[in-house]
């Protein structure tokens, strides 16, 4: 089970996304528009007292905002709180006793008219290898099915990709699918849908959440 910390300055309407999860080894901290700008002013200082962590490699910038959510820097820009529905930092102690930031998980969006969401995950690369993509992949799929207004969630990657599939079978999602890549050949697609969403209400609607 989740423990949860409530964010402080928020409204009840904004409470639970703003709500900062808690894995075994990792804290989950809402993005928020303002740690996007930061991002996009290439304003480290500011992106680590936001998030109160720190990067421990190469600095994002908009390229990588934009690879992210999947619209432009300016529709995030537009309606914050659909364009960053969900999405979460993935923030981890060090030994040490330093919070760094190892990786993002997010929705690509709000739930669709269908309640269908998208997930996707990246970890930092001096981060890979040490289990936080599913970690984190895990805790979001759960809190995503607890939301009232979601009915299904939908991911998708290369069959080749093991660590991807490895990910998103171990979040309780099965197979529904493929969709063709212009470049890379088939991706396939996975869902989960709530226990009491009729069948149907899942890749119809998006089925093109990128894993990996």
């Amino acid at each position: 089970m989740l423990k949860t910390q409530d964010a402080l300055g928020v409204t009840m309407s904004e409470e639970t996304l703003m709500t900062v999860l808690r894995t075994a080894r990792l804290e989950l901290v809402p993005i928020t528009l303002s740690l996007v700008e930061a991002v996009m002013a290439d304003d480290c200082a500011s992106v680590e007292r936001l998030a109160g962590a720190r990067f421990p490699g190469k600095w994002p910038g908009r390229s990588l905002i934009e690879r992210a959510f999947s619209v432009s820097v300016e529709r995030v820009r537009a309606n914050p709180s659909l364009r960053l529905w969900g999405d979460r930092l993935m923030i981890t102690p060090t030994v040490e006793g330093e919070r760094i930031i190892v990786g993002s998980v997010v929705f690509h969006g709000a739930p669709d008219p269908d309640g269908v969401v998208e997930i996707a995950y990246g970890v930092e690369p001096s981060s890979q290898g040490k289990g936080y993509g599913g970690e984190a992949t895990c805790a979001m799929v759960e809190w995503a099915l607890e939301q009232p207004e979601v009915r299904a969630v939908t991911a998708s990657t290369f069959p080749w990709h093991t660590s991807s599939v490895k990910i998103i079978r171990r979040a309780g999602m099965e197979h529904s699918g493929w969709r063709e890549h212009d470049l890379l050949g088939d991706l396939e697609i996975f869902e989960r849908r709530r226990a009491d969403a009729p069948r149907g209400a899942g890749v119809g609607a998006r089925g093109t959440a990128r894993i990996g």
